[in-house]
């Protein structure tokens, strides 16, 4: 199949919901909407790029929603069909997804359908069939309308790029409520594909609940697992810690990097898998890890966590020591976890503590990290 551009419109005010903010920035099951939309298409093989279109003022809300990923911003219009025009002017590959920041539950799945009608479609958007029955309210009190035929249009709506361009311009300028609409007043072909409940699209304030349900409770067991461990402090030129490089004047004594912080989680993540412990897998006597990356050790941990049927939901890591301060890098740490995880920047957290002088770590003679992995078999 061929690979796409995602275009994300996000630039609305969202007022139907009655939230405090616009609904595309509001977090549900711990990140915001917009987050879930990008996420779900930053991890598809196919996708080359992501642009979002925003509000001028809401700039600085997109980059701390998107913090972390690949994405670029354009200027949203004063409506859809600008905001979309603003998009795909950026984009560079052969087709173009266009897709609403208030659909957070697109699924893999259904991008792939609409990758296959693209084969012999210029455009393509999924559908669902209108299932209650309908009614207009007239003039004569309520009169029944035949849903035969009738569908629910839903995003994202996949189009050959050049020939949605061409259908932009030849709107000359007018507006239409979605794509489709657009490119059937080009006299483009569009087919409907079949859509998915899951995405559906946040509009009232009922629907964050129904969005908490869907993203954030996921059904299946529970699993935890726990990580302890230590290495020795001594002179140096620096250290590494949950996967950062530290530049100080001590260095951690082990027969790998030493990253404590990030030891300790592996063997959490093994310890939720029923996979041991780190030294099982990664033996000090083998010579093949000699001053070797601690990341890896994390990578092959996930690995395993994976093949045991586990979806990863939370990660927390508590480092102890006295030196070095842990706070100015405490974000280029979680970003760093969250990347070789692959969890939401906002369900990893690290944390730093003392003993207050007392023990081995308050004397400065070595570094203590705990952690804790969560995750849940299906």
């Amino acid at each position: 199949m061929t690979p796409f551009s995602a275009c994300i419109v996000a630039a609305g005010s969202g007022t139907r919901t009655g939230r405090s903010m616009p609904k595309q920035f509001e977090r549900v099951a711990g990140k915001p909407l917009l987050r879930w939309a990008a996420d779900a298409f930053a991890t598809h093989p196919l996708c080359r790029e992501i642009i979002v279109a925003v509000s001028r003022s809401q700039t600085g809300q997109a980059r701390e929603a998107l913090q972390g990923l690949d994405a670029v911003l354009v200027e949203g219009g004063a409506s859809r069909t600008l905001s979309v025009k603003a998009c795909i002017a950026k984009a560079s590959q052969p087709l173009v997804f266009i897709h609403d920041a208030a659909r957070p539950g697109m699924t893999h799945d259904l991008v792939d359908r609409l990758l296959h009608a693209l084969e012999n479609n210029t455009g393509a958007a999924p559908a669902l069939a209108v299932a209650d029955a309908l009614a207009r309210q007239g003039e004569n009190g309520v009169e029944p309308v035949s849903r035969d035929g009738l569908m629910r249009v839903q995003t994202p709506q996949a189009f050959h790029l050049n020939a949605l361009r061409q259908a932009f311009d030849a709107a000359a300028g007018l507006d239409y409520p979605d794509e489709i609409s657009l490119a059937r007043a080009g006299g483009l072909h569009v087919t409907l594909v079949d859509g998915d409940e899951r995405a559906f699209k946040v509009t009232y304030a009922d629907d964050f609940a129904r969005a908490e349900t869907l993203l954030g409770g996921p059904a299946g067991l529970p699993v935890m697992g726990t990580g302890f461990d230590v290495h020795r402090l001594t002179a140096g030129d620096g250290l590494h810690l949950c996967g950062v490089s530290i530049p100080c004047d001590l260095a951690l004594v082990g027969h790998s990097d030493a990253d404590v912080g990030l030891h300790a989680l592996t063997d959490a993540i093994l310890g939720a898998a029923g996979a041991g412990d780190i030294g099982q897998h990664f033996p000090p006597s083998d010579e093949r890890w000699r001053g070797a990356d601690s990341a890896q050790f994390l990578i092959h941990a996930m690995q395993l966590a994976r093949e045991a049927g586990i979806r990863p939901v939370h990660a927390d890591i508590t480092l102890i020591c006295e030196r070095p301060k842990i706070g100015p890098v405490r974000d280029a740490m979680r970003a760093r976890v969250a990347e070789l995880t692959g969890l939401p920047l906002a369900r990893v957290n690290i944390k730093a503590t003392t003993t207050e002088k007392l023990g081995f770590t308050g004397r400065g003679e070595g570094i203590a990290a705990q952690a804790a992995f969560t995750g849940v078999l299906p």
